[in-house]
């Protein structure tokens, strides 16, 4: 693809206007969630979407997640049954998303689906996030900025790092400092009206089946995905990655968590949220090191559910 500069705009009025012009010429800009920063493209403009797999080198079989300015919004393009309607008044705006059906008069590009009948949709909690999709008036498809595969951004810094960045391949990324959650959104799906958690992430899964009153099932076809983050070797850094490691062995850099002490730390005091905020941070500045990386283990439930999925991910043959 042709390289060119990529612009870094402030969070302000004039700012956001700008990247609202960009992204109605067609143009794929970087912004902040709460989640992680995304790569948003007009969501009813193929071409456009075409330039974030293009931006990325992303498995065109890996459907896109919509990001609306309000519930309102979603409504429009997915239909929404009762459990969906009770997910989304509890979780939006914020780190959730929801597969549900496509309307057939939803005006969304084909690719941002992979040519599926159902459709991501998230109203994300981050001012700047919702500003400009307030400015822009539209849906943006918006994965993580990020080359595909490579530790998910959450900064604008990262969005723009020579190494796995996209720096010079797409037209701007909005500076909105650091991302407060730091993994990707929960994603929720249905098959069959049984309610499934496709994705762990910001969410944890016990407050989604609070409200539900019921279980969410598990597990997915990580061959043909429904949706974003299914795919079984993901986030990953060039180096390789060892897990549940209570020590390095010779020449590993060894990511700690709680009493086990590392080269680096997820969390020293053993804080499952600062983990979930650092752990992408960490791997890049691991990876960095050039050494294989062993990390220590992570508690399996609440927002370690989504730090296990992340590592899971990076650890995959590939």
């Amino acid at each position: 693809m042709t390289s060119h500069s990529t612009l870094t705009l402030r969070p302000d009025p004039d700012g956001i206007a700008r990247a609202a012009r960009l992204l109605a010429q067609g143009q794929a800009v970087a912004l902040p969630t709460e989640t992680v920063y995304g790569l948003a493209a007009d969501a009813r403009n193929g071409e456009a979407v075409a330039r974030i797999y293009e931006a990325k080198g992303r498995p065109a079989f890996n459907p896109l997640i919509v990001h609306l300015a309000d519930a309102e919004a979603a409504a429009r393009i997915g239909v929404f049954d009762e459990d969906a309607l009770r997910l989304a008044r509890a979780f939006w705006p914020g780190p959730l998303t929801l597969v549900v059906p496509l309307r057939d008069d939803a005006g969304i590009a084909g690719i941002v689906t992979a040519g599926l009948d159902s459709v991501g949709l998230r109203v994300p909690a981050h001012p700047v996030a919702h500003a400009l999709l307030r400015a822009f008036d539209g849906s943006l498809a918006a994965p993580s900025a990020n080359r595909s595969g490579r530790i998910s951004p959450t900064t604008a810094a990262h969005v723009l790092d020579p190494d796995g960045g996209l720096s010079g391949r797409i037209a701007a990324v909005v500076d909105g400092g650091a991302c407060p959650v730091g993994v990707e959104s929960t994603i929720v799906g249905w098959r069959e009206g049984e309610p499934l958690l496709l994705r762990p992430g910001g969410v944890p899964a016990e407050a989604i089946e609070a409200v539900l009153g019921r279980p969410l099932g598990r597990g997915a076809d990580l061959a043909a995905p429904d949706a974003p983050g299914q795919l079984s070797s993901h986030y990953a850094p060039a180096a390789s990655v060892r897990l549940d490691a209570a020590e390095a062995q010779p020449g590993e850099t060894l990511i700690g968590f709680g009493p086990v002490a590392g080269d680096l730390s997820l969390s020293a005091s053993g804080d499952l949220t600062e983990a979930a905020a650092r752990l992408f941070d960490t791997l890049r500045a691991a990876d960095r090191l050039g050494r294989p990386i062993a990390v220590a283990p992570v508690p399996r439930h609440g927002l370690g559910l989504a730090i296990n999925d992340r590592l899971a991910r990076a650890a995959a043959p590939r």
